[in-house]
């Protein structure tokens, strides 16, 4: 008999965005002259910059010929990838990393789920909500969450670590010890952030109690403000409770090309049960190797193309042209009254959903009246019910087609 991983069964019902994806399909079916315009999932509209698609260009050429053919690469990554991304996106910031300590992968929702492999089942895991839902998820899946309360719905073995506009979105340290910290900023779904100095509380957590900083930021990017740290690693300290996610998907549109990275320092410790100390990138690097086959080198070549001069310039305009789209979001909410959250430093936009409807009845109304997509704030979490998250990776013209659309609804939205 073939028995299953019975903590696949205390997932729930429907994964979030596949949910959404059923309902608008069965609208749009129900409803073929509706135009339905799509500020939901934080899918990318621009196009890879052409400085990226030379590269890629040149890769594939490179890939017909006997002296440029590549078959197997190094499951870490090519070191011309690595050594870009630790010039431009460490060294440059004063942030001292070696090249054997980041490894380059197919996406950082792989690397965030993955990572669990090298933990202890019998970590306690604390978790900001709401919240991607990738980072729970995965833990349920390899037994750290224990059953779900159905009532509270939350999972009794995981520390939850509330985020709302009456703490100003700032999560508090946990009450009792933990040993596997998910931190997220800029934040989705929130589009909210921490500085250098509340997020250095967290680093003094994690020394003092031999926790793990698990740190997504896959949209430091997208930073405007000034004492906003792009990496954890710029907080003293860090080097030796974090690892670090980092992802190209919205950075520059790779979200179809998949390419992400994960900094694993060796100053990095774990323990047996048995107090020996054991080095997670040591860990990680075996993981790496035995299941994994390395990201490919037309990939690679592409992902290194966004360092180069015209590169940056190129993806500076693509974050522009977002971020404007977040101003159009802000500025349409604001002007029929909903107050919002976010969309300085991300490109998402948190609104506080009126009339104290739930999150998924605002999104039905959204999109059967007003034919606008969005994410429920519930399906990030509990503490996201009362918010809607709206992106800002739609077109422009789509984008001010949406806010026009919203405030021709405002009557029905907020009254």
């Amino acid at each position: 008999m073939s028995y299953i991983n019975e903590n696949f069964m205390q997932l729930q019902e429907s994964y979030l965005f596949s949910t959404i994806a059923k309902k608008v399909e069965k609208y749009t079916k129900e409803n073929p002259n509706k135009i339905v315009i799509k500020l939901g999932i934080g899918d990318v509209t621009r196009p890879i910059v052409p400085e990226c698609i030379k590269a890629m260009h040149k890769a594939v050429d490179e890939m017909g010929t006997q002296e440029g053919f590549r078959g197997y690469g190094p499951e870490q990554g090519y070191d011309f990838l690595r050594k870009a991304i630790l010039e431009n996106d460490y060294k440059s910031k004063g942030i001292d990393l070696e090249i054997d300590e980041i490894f380059v992968s197919d996406g950082a929702k792989c690397d965030t789920g993955n990572i669990v492999d090298i933990f202890s089942e019998d970590n306690r895991v604390a978790i900001t909500d709401p919240v991607y839902p990738v980072y729970i998820d995965t833990n349920v899946m390899s037994g750290r969450s224990g059953r779900f309360n159905q009532e509270k719905g939350i999972y009794e073995n995981i520390v939850y670590l509330p985020v709302s506009a009456e703490n100003d979105f700032k999560p508090e340290l946990p009450k009792e010890k933990v040993d596997m910290i998910y931190l997220c900023f800029p934040n989705n779904p929130t589009g909210t952030v921490l500085t250098k100095e509340e997020l250095s509380k967290w680093v003094q957590y994690a020394k003092k109690n031999k926790s793990i900083i698990l740190y997504d930021s896959a949209y430091e990017a997208f930073i405007t403000q000034e004492n906003i740290p792009h990496s954890i690693y710029e907080i003293e300290g860090a080097k030796d409770v974090t690892i670090e996610f980092r992802s190209f998907s919205k950075t520059a549109g790779f979200t179809g090309i998949r390419c992400a990275y994960v900094v694993i320092p060796k100053t990095l410790k774990g323990y047996t049960k048995d107090g020996e100390e054991v080095s997670y990138n040591k860990l990680w690097n075996r993981r790496t190797c035995t299941k994994f086959n390395g990201t490919s080198y037309i990939v690679q070549r592409t992902a290194e193309a966004i360092y180069t001069k015209q590169g940056k310039k190129e993806i500076e305009e693509n974050i522009k042209y977002y971020m404007e789209n977040a101003r159009i979001i802000r500025e349409g909410l604001e002007e029929i009254g909903i107050k919002y959250y976010g969309g300085i430093n991300a490109p998402y936009v948190w609104l506080k959903v009126p009339n104290n409807m739930s999150s998924w009845e605002f999104f039905d109304i959204l999109l059967e009246k007003v034919n606008i997509v969005g994410t429920p704030g519930s399906g990030f979490g509990p503490h996201g019910e009362g918010y809607f998250r709206l992106t800002a990776f739609g077109t422009k013209e789509n984008t001010i087609k949406a806010m026009e659309r919203i405030k021709r609804s405002k009557n029905l939205l907020t009254k």
